[in-house]
């Protein structure tokens, strides 16, 4: 419980900080120190993201920091790749899983440094 307790402090306070948490800090989290599969933690941070993320979408508004129009103009379009997403998951292996993921990190950071 008390690796749990860290994991979800952490997603929380990345998703505050930088609007992520679930997919960069949970889910390697769960993998590594827990043992999940990559495909149940990812279920499993996107079911605690939903708080998660409410929660700090809130704490930004109340600062003034949220465009909730262009929110929703992401969101509805994200719906269908979520469903395309997971659809794709539940097709390879957790191996591949992981390694698109890696892929993904790395080249997020590349692209953030430089």
């Amino acid at each position: 419980m008390l690796r749990l307790a860290a994991i979800a402090t952490a997603g929380g306070a990345f998703s505050g900080l930088f609007g992520v948490g679930g997919g960069t800090v949970i889910v390697p989290l769960l993998v590594l120190w827990l043992g999940y599969g990559q495909k149940e933690a990812t279920g499993t941070s996107l079911a605690a993201i939903i708080v998660i993320g409410t929660l700090a979408a809130g704490a930004h508004a109340l600062y003034g920091n949220v465009h909730l129009w262009l929110g929703l103009a992401i969101a509805v379009p994200g719906v269908a790749g979520v469903v395309a997403g997971t659809a794709l998951q539940q097709r390879i292996s957790d191996r591949a899983v992981a390694g698109a993921f890696v892929v993904l990190l790395v080249a997020s950071a590349a692209v953030l440094v430089f």
